[in-house]
């Protein structure tokens, strides 16, 4: 079993940003710059091609550590950000592009890409959860929440499904193929986002996947516009999400 080691910290605007490897996945850590006592984590997964360090991760981050005090940790997906690429995702990709180009339907190439790095990709979330909850600043007891839209939502379904330590979710925006029957195992309270006019996912597919999760408390957000049109205010609502349900008062804006 790899250990966590820090390899960088910085600060801003009162939010502590240290990097890590565990073995050879990075990934970043955000927690209150203040040192506050311990607060629950958030783990959070990025979108395709995007990367760890992306603005819409460190946006979100920032969010959540100055809203709640949350701790808040991504890691970078199999193939992205500063993990090398295999042949088969250089390969997978050129068909991806070939097919935007074309115009062609993503989702017969997409979702069983996804579904190979999230085989991959689930261990290394939860070895990264086993590290994380030795840290004092976070412990073993705390409750843990998990965000990801896209690639991450890809990656958090079956994160989620196996991963009893996580008790409240926020996904979207991802086909439902190779995720309808995990989701049905899924319990606990799910907010889900979803573009009403996507021109990449079909809103019948989004849908789909919402109604398939158990969950007995489960929101629906759906907003006007395309895929990467999702309205900023809904990182807004993820934080007051995760303040109920992992115990934590937000923070008023000064």
């Amino acid at each position: 079993m790899y250990s966590l080691q820090f390899t960088a910290e910085s600060s801003s605007n009162d939010m502590l940003e240290r990097d890590f490897t565990l073995g050879d996945v990075p990934g970043v850590l955000w927690s209150s710059a203040s040192g506050a006592d311990r607060a629950p984590l958030v783990l959070m997964g990025h979108g395709g091609g995007a990367h760890k360090n992306h603005p819409a991760m460190v946006g979100r981050a920032g969010l959540l550590v100055t809203g709640c005090g949350f701790h808040v940790a991504v890691i970078d997906a199999p193939g992205h950000g500063d993990r090398p690429r295999t042949t088969q995702d250089e390969q997978e990709i050129a068909e991806l592009r070939r097919a935007q180009a074309a115009g062609e339907p993503e989702g017969p190439i997409v979702v069983p890409y996804n579904a190979r790095l999230a085989e991959l990709a689930v261990p290394e979330y939860r070895a990264t959860l086993d590290a994380l909850q030795e840290l004092p600043e976070i412990g073993a007891d705390g409750p843990v929440g998990y965000v990801g839209i896209g690639l991450g939502a890809a990656i958090g379904v079956p994160l989620v499904a196996v991963e009893t330590r996580i008790t409240a979710a926020v996904f979207g925006m991802m086909w439902p193929d190779a995720l309808v029957e995990t989701a049905k195992q899924i319990t606990i309270p799910i907010e889900f986002d979803l573009q009403w006019d996507n021109e990449r996912i079909p809103r019948e597919a989004s849908l789909a996947l919402f109604d398939a999760f158990a969950s007995k408390e489960k929101t629906l957000h759906a907003n006007a516009g395309k895929h990467f049109e999702l309205p900023r205010f809904e990182a807004d609502s993820a934080v007051r999400f995760f303040a109920r349900h992992l115990g934590r008062a937000v923070n008023s804006p000064a």
